[in-house]
């Protein structure tokens, strides 16, 4: 009895021990967003000069990001929607466009999150600012298409749709909690991308290719049933970008809320992207301007 007796300080010890290790890395989180907000007007210049860079000189601007997924959802009109089991393009034109938008934006977080470091290197170099501020800056701009590209998908679906749109348009502020998962997945792959373009510099060729097959293995241009009815479901199922597409375009499509284990998938592979970007930027961020 004397023993436990004794047992019990060092106990209150280990749990004091862990519950400040816990404060400990919850302030140094919070330290890091308010390091980031602190420089907030630096990082949205920088967005705002990829955007006038990127469109200087041109005619359509920004409409030129909305061409690309506008023309292939008319050529997927045309060829496959039969493959729907009917020639039904009002219904497939929206289908198409909200996956192609999805789907662009998660590829285009590692892709273009692969140069995340290299392109910022002067700013690296020169000024000690956190390295979440450049992968922010990355999203953020793809943030801004992903956003026009929705927006032209709600109003394909409320144009040439039946049914309420005003159901859908309430699905769909339902379905927030999943973009704002959508924007931290995007952000933590981002990061990932561009530290392992640093050290292995074949990153984003390989994630070229990579996403050029992933495209044909996940339900754009048909339904997840068919996946099923091949017997390889299993690419649905574990597929995080298709988790994604449920949460947003079933409740725009439909007016039906997602599944809830969707919520549960998508926050799961948030979670792990997240602590693995956090994690990797606090070991290597101080190391990463050897290697640049």
């Amino acid at each position: 009895m004397s023993t436990h007796l004794m047992d019990w300080p060092l106990a209150l010890l280990d749990h004091s021990e862990h519950n400040r290790s816990s404060s400990g890395a919850m302030d140094e989180m919070m330290s890091q967003l308010s390091e980031i907000w602190k420089f907030r007007f630096f990082w949205l210049s920088l967005v705002k000069m990829d955007l006038k860079l990127r469109y200087r000189g041109t005619v359509l601007g920004i409409g030129w990001s909305l061409l690309q997924p506008i023309l292939m959802t008319v050529v997927f009109c045309v060829i496959f929607s039969s493959w729907h089991g009917r020639a039904e393009w009002r219904y497939d034109a929206p289908y198409f466009l909200a996956g192609l938008t999805i789907f662009g934006f998660i590829r285009d977080s590692v892709t273009w999150g692969c140069q995340n470091f290299f392109k910022n290197e002067p700013y690296i170099r020169q000024c000690p600012l956190p390295l979440a501020i450049y992968p922010l800056r990355t999203i953020l701009g793809l943030i801004i298409h992903f956003g026009i590209s929705l927006s032209v998908t709600i109003a394909s679906v409320l144009l040439l749709t039946p049914g309420s749109g005003l159901d859908r348009i309430v699905a769909l502020a339902a379905s927030l909690p999943a973009l704002g998962l959508l924007f931290i997945f995007g952000w933590s792959i981002s990061v990932l991308a561009g530290f392992a373009q640093v050290y292995f510099q074949d990153v984003q060729h390989l994630s070229d290719v990579v996403f050029q097959i992933f495209f044909f293995l996940t339900p754009i241009l048909f339904k997840t049933d068919l996946l099923i009815e091949k017997g390889v479901g299993w690419l649905g199922t574990y597929n995080p970008v298709v988790w994604f597409l449920e949460l947003i375009r079933t409740p725009l499509l439909t007016g039906e809320f997602a599944a809830t284990h969707y919520y549960g998938y998508a926050s799961a592979v948030t979670a792990v992207t997240l602590t693995g970007a956090l994690l990797t930027m606090k070991h290597l961020e101080k190391r990463i301007i050897f290697h640049l």
